[in-house]
């Protein structure tokens, strides 16, 4: 799954793309076609959120 900054590009990637927002974070997801899924914005308790924090 892809972590991107904007999830414009990818919501117009393909027909069947659906955006869906989960616990303060985007997802963009696509049963036809796998490989378009993208994530935007993390949640608490994440990886992604703790980055930089020491």
């Amino acid at each position: 799954m892809k972590v991107l900054s904007s999830l414009n590009s990818a919501k117009r990637r393909h027909a069947d793309c659906q955006v869906v927002k989960r616990g303060g974070t985007l997802y963009v997801i696509c049963k036809s076609n796998p490989k378009f899924k993208a994530r935007q914005g993390a949640t608490k308790g994440t990886r992604l959120s703790k980055k930089g924090v020491k």
